[in-house]
């Protein structure tokens, strides 16, 4: 066999080196690559003969060990056949064992079956757990929102509802529980929404109830601003120049920090946490236009509900008036609070409405009533309120135009009641007085009247002795003290916002003016008509000390001027009215004197053909000069010393001029003839109402001759009338008798011719009249 294969063959090598290997796995792998090899190469005999040659020389091998170790294989093949016969046994053992193992193997596998059949069951109920316990979880949230809402906590229950949908309504979207959570949302959200605007309009409708209480403490505040205010300004005279609500007033003021919204003292708390939340919610919910809008709606609302449809303004303590004003205070307040503590939540235009809304309806309500009011007293506290209600809003921003202009309307108000009132008290002064000089009977009653009045006395009041009587009547104190207090009342309109503005002072000067013309001096001119010189004279010192007190009024009104920059004097009409009624008076008494004068000259009994002259003087000239000293003595004698020497010269010039010429005399006046007339004519022609002629004077057309006799008895009276004006010890009044001491020299001379010599005349006769000379000398 070894010479049918060659030695060098690579196929006998290599079936060796295949049999050599270790194990079946790697013989295989061996002997792959060398049936691939004889394959292709057609070698296939060449492969088995190396392979039977392989297995010959195996048997050979086997053989020759087998011959020489024979007993050794007969005891090893009895042992094999022991093994193997144990191999029998035992592979009936493992068949036992396989079946057994076999019968396990497929209860296991049922076992396993049923194991993983369980296990998908379980994941199953385990899924669904998880799933029961996600949606429980948002069921859980859903309730949370409802239940949070019955707690009245909106926000949150906002915040858990987007918690809800943006978080775990996602995590179960697979359900249809989340479908129905989902659709659930918005009215969820309306719910939330409804809720918050029903705790907001709780809040609402609570602070409209205590916006009367918050009005209250807001004027209270400004109260208490004001009386601060004052102390410092009497601390120190610059605040003075500076009103409530200025810089300077608010600065000075800062220390006393008062929260009108919170405070303890006054127990107000306002609190905006509604309106934040509802503000926030709706902003969430994106609705912030529609709430702004429904908000706004609600306030224009609101409003209406604090305007009545009428007020009283009789009531004495102003509860009605008090309770509008700071209701409406209150409103204001709020407003102004929420724009200060929200950003673009409240329009300024919206709320500044609402406040002239409120304003206009408030003003129209005071002025239909305003008639009304017949007490100015009344209408003062009226305006205090008005102006309190001014100064609380004016610090919070707020217009006062047309409430200005309401206090405007009320002072013309309150100073038409004043004058009314004043008048009638001015009328029953005068018309009650009885016009004599004023009796004084201590000194402390002397100072109460000197006070009150504008009097200067003659004499200091340590000169004086009780009792004694003071120039006027008793009507100008009285007057004077209603005029200060008139004065004082008009004032008393002015406070910290309305003071003494150009109104006041051109209010007060005219109706000053109106009561002084009308109700004093006119009044007392119509009093004239009286025929007593005692009444006439002293209604003329009246009006001497009322002239007087209306240029001290002038002066005072100056000096009280609003603006301190007006240089223009206060002239009051009255003034004048005054002097121009001194002047009638004086005409009176000048018509009344010289009325006496002609009654008196009118019982003058010359006998003008008398052969035998007389040396005393006629009886109605002692009576004419005993008249005119007593009433200068007596009458006259409380008339200034100015007053009483224009009378003697007016007397004793008409009784030297009626001595001589014809006179016209008037009779007495009707008390119920007008003075305008008087008023309006000349002196000399007052006397022409009603006149007769005297017949027996010297210029008189029936006297026809004149002897020496009785122009001797003329001189006689001319003479005793210039003696008794010498006594007066007044130059000026001698000069009134020249015409009648001249024409009694003319008429009694020897020369007559000098008469009508020009140089001679105007030298001796210059008084003379030529035309009356001549006739006189002609006589």
């Amino acid at each position: 066999m070894p010479s049918a294969v060659d030695h060098g063959d690579d196929l006998y090598a290599a079936v060796k080196q295949i049999t050599q290997s270790s194990s079946d796995s790697d013989y295989i792998d061996q002997l792959v690559p060398v049936m691939k090899d004889v394959r292709y190469s057609d070698r296939a005999g060449h492969l088995v003969q190396a392979l039977n040659q392989l297995s010959a020389e195996r048997e050979a091998d086997i053989e020759r060990m087998c011959n020489s170790n024979h007993q050794e294989f007969v005891s090893s093949v009895n042992s094999l056949l022991r093994v193997r016969e144990g191999t029998v046994e035992m592979t009936t053992q493992i068949l036992q064992l396989n079946q057994s193992i076999q019968a396990s193997t497929e209860n296991l596998a049922e076992q396993k079956k049923a194991l993983v059949d369980s296990r998908g069951v379980r994941q199953n109920i385990d899924e669904t757990s998880q799933a029961l316990n996600d949606c429980l979880d948002v069921l859980r949230l859903a309730n949370q929102v409802h239940d949070l809402l019955t707690k009245k906590n909106h926000y949150a229950a906002l915040r858990a509802l987007d918690e809800l949908q943006t978080v775990h309504l996602k995590e179960v979207s697979r359900y249809k529980i989340a479908e129905m959570i989902e659709k659930s949302v918005p009215a969820t959200q309306r719910l939330i929404a409804d809720a918050v605007m029903t705790d907001l309009n709780t809040w609402l409708f609570r602070i409209r109830e205590a916006s009367q209480y918050l009005g209250e403490v807001a004027f209270y505040h400004t109260e208490m601003r004001r009386t601060r205010h004052e102390e410092r300004a009497k601390q120190d005279e610059h605040f003075m120049k500076f009103k409530l609500n200025t810089a300077m007033e608010l600065v000075a003021d800062e220390t006393d920090e008062f929260d009108i919204l919170n405070n303890d003292e006054t127990d107000t708390q306002v609190d905006f946490s509604p309106l934040f939340e509802c503000m926030h919610i709706h902003e969430t919910l994106g609705q912030s236009d529609h709430f702004r809008a429904e908000y706004a709606a609600t306030r224009r609302r609101q409003k209406e509900l604090i305007i009545p449809s009428s007020i009283n303004l009789l009531d004495e303590d102003g509860s009605e008036l008090s309770s509008l004003l700071e209701s409406i205070a209150g409103f204001a307040i709020i407003e102004r609070a929420t724009i200060r503590r929200t950003e673009n939540f409240r329009a300024i235009v919206d709320v500044e409405e609402l406040w002239d809304s409120m304003c206009q309806s408030t003003i129209t309500l005071i002025t239909n009533n305003l008639h009304t009011v017949e007490s100015d007293d009344l209408l003062l506290k009226i305006k205090g309120r008005i102006a309190l209600f001014i100064l609380t809003m004016e610090n919070w921003g707020y217009s006062v135009t047309s409430l200005n202009a309401l206090l405007l309307t009320l002072f013309e108000k309150y100073s038409e009641l004043l004058k009314r009132r004043f008048s009638e008290d001015f009328q029953e002064i005068v018309s009650t007085d009885d016009y004599m000089p004023m009796p004084i009977n201590n000194l402390e009653e002397y100072d109460k009247v000197v006070n009150v009045s504008w009097y200067t006395p003659d004499k200091d009041r340590e000169q004086l002795t009780f009792p004694c009587v003071l120039p006027f009547s008793q009507m100008y104190p009285l007057c004077c003290i209603d005029i200060r207090n008139f004065l004082n009342q008009i004032y008393l309109f002015s406070d910290d916002h309305f003071q003494r503005s150009t109104v006041i002072d051109d209010t007060l000067r005219s109706s000053l003016d109106e009561l002084l013309c009308e109700n004093v001096c006119q009044s007392l001119v119509d009093r004239l008509s009286s025929q007593y010189p005692g009444q006439i004279v002293q209604i003329l010192t009246n009006l001497e000390h009322f002239e007087t007190a209306c240029q001290e009024l002038q002066d005072l009104l100056f000096q009280a001027r609003s603006s301190s920059s007006d240089t223009k004097q206060v002239v009051l009409a009255a003034t004048e009215q005054f002097r121009a009624a001194k002047k009638t008076a004086s005409d009176r008494i000048f018509e009344l004197v010289n009325s006496k004068i002609d009654d008196l000259i009118e019982t003058a009994e010359y006998d003008w053909m008398a052969m035998k002259p007389t040396r005393e003087p006629s009886n109605y000239m002692q009576e004419l000069t005993r008249y005119l000293s007593n009433i200068m003595n007596s009458v006259l004698l409380g008339l200034p010393t100015e007053i009483k020497e224009f009378i003697y010269f007016d007397a004793l010039s008409h009784a030297s001029t009626m001595i001589l010429v014809t006179p016209t005399r008037s009779l007495s006046l009707s008390p119920t003839l007008s003075l305008s007339c008087i008023r309006i004519l000349p002196i000399s022609l007052s006397a022409a109402l009603l006149t007769f002629q005297l017949q027996n004077l010297p210029l008189d057309q029936s006297v026809k001759r004149i002897t020496p006799a009785a122009v001797q008895a003329l001189a006689t009276d001319a003479e005793f009338l210039s003696s008794f004006v010498d006594s007066l010890n007044n130059p000026i009044l001698k000069e009134n008798l020249d015409e009648l001491i001249q024409t009694v020299a003319l008429m009694g001379t020897d020369n007559s011719d000098e008469f009508f010599d020009v140089a001679q005349r105007n030298r001796k006769y210059g008084k003379v009249e030529p035309q009356k000379g001549a006739i006189l000398i002609e006589k």
